[in-house]
């Protein structure tokens, strides 16, 4: 396959990321994950001709490296998606010069593949790492089983220019085992129908009590004046305990910290705090009244919009790019029903958060970063291989690829108005052929991708995520690698998520998660904090 010769102007513009950062992502983003990057130049050699002899010589074309084969192992957020012979994969093939197979896995499922993988020894030749100081992830990473491209990222157009402050927070103990997927800080907040709060006379919610009321109006108002008593409040996903929960932005509102907090200098975890436990009882009694879905410990995060589509729920607590993508696919939904409307109607709204009872904003941040692509030493072997496996990856990075992964082919896929991409309505078509190929990219340094037009929403969204830095809550524990974790981590984290779901769902009851807690403390946690606090003296305590 012949590889075409691009030339992109590189934007000079660096993303400005504060060192403030979050826990681990999961996810949404998933849902929510919508970015994209482009293709590095390939200089192609040819030998002169020698114009002070007589004799001609022919040029001669350096021989075309094979295709790079590719196994990328990726999480979806939807039940269809890319197959790897389909046009848009085809085509970023063949300005790759390469040969991808796609391992999509089920973002609700990602992290017990992602453990069952790394044990396996099987290894792709890309692995999207979720958790990056996970257990499973910090244990292969120190053993060897990843390359460390810290040397490797000058060499390269588009990752030379990464975020040292990003680099350093996607690290374990200073070394990259991988490259960060560039996202805001200031990105979760609360997703909502507009025209479901206009119908039942609500304004936007500014307090978390507005927030309650908001559910309990969407469940027992008839929001979408259809007659029946057919909906309720929030859609929660699949309860991992991670990023994308929703009850990580909620408990913030009540004044518990982001995974861990400090008290009279020393780190505790976050659910040994007050605010955390008067999450707990705000979640619970919106279970008990109904207001949010009752299958959520299970719900698949790839089906995480279609309530809030389909007229069933109306609020979603996730990254606030999600409510310009659901607006799209109820204006999709209609226009399929013969019952289209002007594209200028948003039916979504949304604001950064709500106010607990100290009257101030409380927003989850994220990392700068939503996980990471790794390369394992199992299936990339040689020197060579990874440095054409990193120019792959940089070569993402060029607008006509990102824009590629982001909206696919123009003429199927989207059109151009003006400076501006205008997708398909067709959600089946963008879900098996477009949707989720953007999972591969870094936005490293930035996003050059083409855009949709900036409407309304969209610009208001883009304002509250630059809003929301300022009221971002860091995790002080967010730099340090723990053994401890390293060993114990989803042991300790499955005793806290499972006594937590129990309390919400009511199997256990405000003794019962404090007993939970003990066994936390003896089956390894009082070890972890002890070392926690090790590591945040010697920090300096910041």
């Amino acid at each position: 396959m012949k590889r075409n010769v691009m030339a992109r102007k590189r934007f000079a513009a660096t993303v400005l990321v504060g060192t403030l950062v979050a826990g681990s992502l999961a996810a949404c983003g998933s849902s929510s994950d919508e970015e994209t990057k482009g293709s590095t130049t390939e200089q192609t050699e040819t030998a002169g001709t020698d114009t002070n002899t007589a004799t001609n010589t022919e040029t001669e074309t350096p021989k075309q490296q094979d295709p790079l084969k590719l196994n990328i192992m990726l999480p979806i957020f939807k039940t269809n998606f890319p197959k790897d012979d389909s046009p848009v994969a085809a085509q970023i093939e063949k300005l790759t010069n390469s040969d991808i197979h796609f391992e999509w896995v089920p973002n609700a499922s990602y992290s017990d593949k992602l453990n069952i993988t790394l044990a396996s020894g099987k290894l792709p030749s890309i692995i999207y790492i979720d958790n990056v100081k996970g257990a499973s992830f910090v244990n292969a990473a120190k053993s060897g089983a990843f390359w460390e491209l810290s040397s490797y990222l000058k060499d390269y157009k588009f990752l030379s220019a990464a975020n040292p402050v990003i680099l350093n927070n996607s690290s374990i103990d200073g070394k990259t085992y991988g490259l960060y997927r560039s996202r805001p800080l200031g990105r979760n907040g609360i997703v909502f129908r507009k025209d479901w709060l206009e119908n039942v006379g609500l304004s936007e919610p500014k307090t978390v009590d507005d927030f309650y009321n908001m559910l309990k109006a969407f469940k027992e108002k008839d929001p979408d004046k259809n007659g029946q008593n057919d909906t309720y409040g929030m859609v929660l996903v699949k309860w991992t305990g991670g990023w994308a929960s929703g009850f990580d932005t909620i408990k913030l509102w009540f004044g518990a910290p982001n995974k861990w907090g400090v008290q009279d200098g020393k780190l505790v975890p976050e659910f040994e705090t007050p605010g955390y436990m008067e999450a707990l009882r705000f979640m619970k009694k919106l279970y008990d009244e109904k207001l949010i879905n009752q299958d959520f410990a299970v719900y698949d995060s790839a089906k995480w919009v279609d309530p809030v589509v389909n007229n069933k729920a109306g609020v979603i607590v996730d990254v606030i790019d999600t409510a310009a993508r659901i607006d799209d696919k109820i204006h999709a939904a209609l226009k399929e029903a013969g019952t289209e409307v002007p594209d200028d109607q948003n039916f979504m709204d949304v604001v950064g958060g709500v106010t607990g009872a100290d009257g101030t904003l409380h927003t989850l941040p994220t990392s700068g970063f939503a996980g990471m692509l790794s390369i394992p030493k199992s299936s990339v072997k040689s020197e060579d291989e990874l440095k054409r496996v990193l120019g792959f990856i940089d070569q993402l990075s060029e607008p006509e690829l990102q824009t590629l992964a982001s909206f696919g082919l123009e003429g199927t896929h989207y059109t151009k108005s003006g400076d501006f991409v205008e997708p398909s309505k067709d959600s089946v078509l963008l879900e098996s052929e477009v949707e989720g190929l953007n999972q591969m990219l870094t936005f490293i340094p930035e996003t050059t991708a083409a855009t949709v037009k900036q409407t309304p929403l969209r610009l208001k969204q883009t304002a509250l995520i630059k809003e929301n830095e300022q009221f971002i809550v860091p995790n002080p524990a967010e730099p340090f690698i723990s053994e401890v974790y390293s060993q114990k981590g989803p042991q300790l984290d499955n005793i806290i998520n499972d006594a937590r779901i129990k309390y919400i769902v009511g199997q256990l009851d405000e003794a019962g998660f404090l007993a939970a807690i003990e066994l936390w403390k003896k089956t390894g946690g009082n070890d972890l904090v002890d070392e926690m606090n090790k590591l945040y003296a010697a920090s300096g305590g910041k």
